[in-house]
């Protein structure tokens, strides 16, 4: 009997781990389809190979899943991030930016050469913009991780939530009351 009773709390507190929402970035799992689509010049061989690695997709996606994506969550911290590491990202003003993943942000590199710095502060579980020198903070998460604290400027914060009413309540409050929409 007591065999029993151990084997369930086992798989209750098992299955508990892999119901607690530990959802990450699952950031091993993109690399590997990254490396995929550029393994040869032709995207129909590269689809081959993808077909002949689909057990080593499912190994990937179960270690990002249940392993690495759980420490992401519980620390804050990707194991598979690389620090240093510099991307080239298309604005929706159709410039390249240039996007370097420090230890705690990003720091973000406008055409113009002008750089800006994004951090995250785990302690306070809030993101913040260093430009010229000052460091103002955009906003923090509250404890439910469904809402946050926005600053909206002089001095004044706003809970918003994090969906699209949420953010048309917030860009609605820093214009103004008016928002206009462009596309």
């Amino acid at each position: 009997m007591k065999k029993l009773s151990l084997k369930v709390l086992t798989v209750l507190i098992g299955g508990s781990m892999l119901a607690s929402s530990c959802l990450g970035s699952f950031a091993l799992f993109n690399k590997t389809i990254e490396w995929n689509k550029q393994i040869t010049g032709s995207k129909f061989v590269n689809n081959l190979l993808y077909w002949v690695l689909t057990p080593v997709y499912a190994i990937v996606g179960a270690v990002d899943g249940l392993v690495l994506n759980t420490i992401e969550f519980w620390t804050g911290d990707n194991p598979c991030a690389k620090v240093g590491e510099v991307k080239n990202v298309w604005g929706k003003d159709g410039k390249l930016y240039a996007v370097k993943t420090l230890k705690n942000g990003y720091e973000v590199k406008k055409p113009t050469g002008e750089i800006i710095n994004f951090f995250y502060d785990k302690d306070n579980k809030a993101w913040s913009v260093e430009k010229d020198g000052n460091q103002i903070e955009l906003f923090r998460f509250n404890d439910d991780y469904k809402s946050v604290q926005a600053n909206i400027g002089n001095g004044r914060t706003m809970t918003v939530t994090l969906d699209e009413a949420g953010i048309y309540a917030l860009r609605t409050a820093i214009n103004g009351g008016s928002y206009f929409a462009m596309q």
